[in-house]
């Protein structure tokens, strides 16, 4: 092809992490076999990639939005599918954002042919943003609280939603990054594993959340009808007793939970909700792969003997949303999900609910891949998480818009 071959990134080659992009390429010839191949560093120096290979239409272009991959990474067409379909060098790695102020860069290559890919004919970069044009992030170390703030450009007021991951600990900030570039003031708050805060705590006192509430209900910016909480796995029950047991807490969304309270005991006012019991002895470790199953070490959330673990959330007058995937290699987030969801039913309560087949634990923003099993930061062995990539992907584009259009009706 005498001509270059041009690589585009349409509506404009920056944009915000969970935004679709179309993928041009023009200037090929007729029916042309071309390997595309998308590379990704995140930021310990880790490689991600996916590829697929296509032909190009009878006018020399390719349009990731109408052309099938005939096969790769994945097949079909699947206009983000160089994007979900990432995959590290080394096996068991999470893509995750550390530091929001930056992007991800994804380049983007088109190679001649299906073969051994060493003729490059055209490339471009791609970069995806997590912090909005104009978002303010505001690291806050106010009282106990160790957190940071998001703040949509302009006086609001916007609604307010704390975000809580998992037993992994940290402060990880990307999921309310981008919340908030999407106009929701938003607080990430660590409560474990984090500066001084210890990796398994003995006890979780709910006043620190509270504490969290507060200051965010304070802030100026944030339209006072009452706050929205969202967490994912151990998250996700903090979320539900957030909404129980403390004033303000208007809607919470549970990613992965449960009903009841997990792993560590939790200290109200006046009351301690204990954890439900589990024997960490029946944990599977996989041979072959050195993986660890974490499904079966929960008791039976049936037997009554546990029911004092549970989250009395019929008290709350908070609306609810569950989101779940029936392949969590995790724990049975599913089962929990419908037990939960019928407590609140059989009380009169509304509730959505929303389970994903083919779909894993760690359901993240959109176009993040799919993790099937990575390392525990705190637990320190490696985790089978679940998950199909293709269903999976499916699920976080679609939990993602349920996610945001729940908190805009409920805040």
């Amino acid at each position: 092809a005498g001509m270059a071959v041009q690589v585009t990134v349409l509506p404009s080659p920056r944009c915000l992490f969970d935004e679709p992009v179309q993928i041009h390429v023009a200037g090929l010839l007729p029916q042309q076999a071309v390997t595309l191949r998308a590379s990704l560093m995140d930021e310990s120096g880790e490689l991600f990639q996916a590829h697929a290979r296509y032909r190009a239409g009878s006018s020399g272009e390719l349009d990731l939005s109408r052309s099938p991959a005939l096969e790769g990474s994945y097949s079909g067409v699947e206009p983000m599918g160089l994007l979900w379909s990432l995959q590290s060098k080394t096996p068991y790695k999470r893509l995750a954002k550390r530091n929001v102020l930056t992007p991800f860069c994804v380049d983007l290559e088109v190679y001649e042919g299906h073969g051994d890919m060493s003729r490059l004919l055209g490339k471009c970069t791609n970069e995806r943003w997590f912090l909005g044009e104009g978002v303010k992030r505001i690291s806050v170390r106010e009282g106990r609280l160790k957190a940071t703030l998001f703040l949509p450009p302009g006086p609001g007021p916007f609604p307010g939603l704390i975000d809580l991951y998992g037993s992994g600990g940290g402060l990880v900030e990307y999921r309310a990054s981008l919340l908030a570039s999407r106009g929701f003031v938003t607080l990430a708050l660590a409560y474990m594993a984090f500066e001084d805060l210890p990796a398994m705590p003995e006890i979780l006192e709910l006043g620190y959340f509270e504490e969290a509430v507060n200051f965010l209900r304070n802030q100026q910016q944030v339209k006072d009808t009452g706050i929205g909480v969202l967490g994912l796995s151990k998250g996700a029950d903090l979320a539900l007793s957030m909404a129980t047991f403390l004033p303000g807490i208007k809607a919470a969304v549970s990613i992965s939970g449960s009903g009841f309270n997990s792993f560590v005991p939790l200290r109200g006012d006046g009351f301690t909700l204990p954890p439900h019991p589990y024997d960490l002895g029946r944990m599977k470790t996989s041979t072959e792969s050195g993986l660890v199953d974490f499904s079966d070490v929960l008791d039976d959330h049936r037997d009554p003997a546990t029911w004092d673990c549970r989250i009395p959330m019929e008290r709350s007058l908070a609306k609810f949303l569950f989101l779940s995937g029936l392949d969590d290699m995790n724990w049975k987030s599913d089962l929990y999900c419908q037990d939960a969801v019928q407590r609140l039913q059989q009380r009169g309560r509304e509730v959505e609910f929303c389970s994903y087949s083919g779909a894993g634990h760690l359901l993240e923003p959109p176009y993040l891949p799919l993790c099937q099993a990575s390392i525990h930061k705190v637990l320190g062995v490696f985790v089978h998480w679940g998950g199909q990539w293709r269903e999976h992907a499916k699920a976080q584009e679609d939990a993602w818009r349920r996610i945001q259009a729940f908190f805009w009706r409920h805040l």
